[in-house]
C-alpha cells in the first residue's frame, strides 16, 4: 500500500509541476528581441536566413508549451511507475 501512495504522490507532483509564468515571459522576451535583432542586422542577407531563427523559435516554444501540458498535446508521456505497480499487484485485490 505505500507504494501506492508513493507512485501516486509522484505521479500527481509531476502533474502539477508546469514553468512557471515568469520563465513563459523570458522566453517569449528573449524571442521577441532575437529576432528583432536578427532582422534589424539583416537588410542585405537572404530571405531564407530570415526564416531560420524565428521558425526554430517556435517550434521550441511548443515543445516546451506541449511538454509542460501532460493532459493533451502531440507528446504524450504515460505513468510507467503506475502501470508497473498495478501489474505487479494481484488481481481483484486478493492477497498473495
Amino acid at each position: 500500500m505505500n507504494d501506492v501512495l508513493n507512485s501516486q504522490g509522484y505521479a500527481e507532483a509531476a502533474w502539477r509541476n508546469r514553468v512557471p509564468l515568469a520563465a513563459w515571459l523570458m522566453l517569449l522576451a528573449i524571442a521577441i528581441f532575437a529576432n528583432g535583432m536578427v532582422g534589424y542586422s539583416a537588410h542585405k542577407k537572404s530571405s531564407l536566413l530570415m526564416l531560420v531563427l524565428p521558425v526554430a523559435l517556435s517550434i521550441c516554444l511548443t515543445l516546451i508549451a506541449d511538454i509542460d501540458a501532460p493532459r493533451g498535446g502531440v507528446i504524450r508521456v504515460l505513468p510507467q511507475n503506475l502501470h508497473a505497480l498495478r501489474n505487479s499487484l494481484p488481481p481483484n485485490g486478493q492477497a498473495q
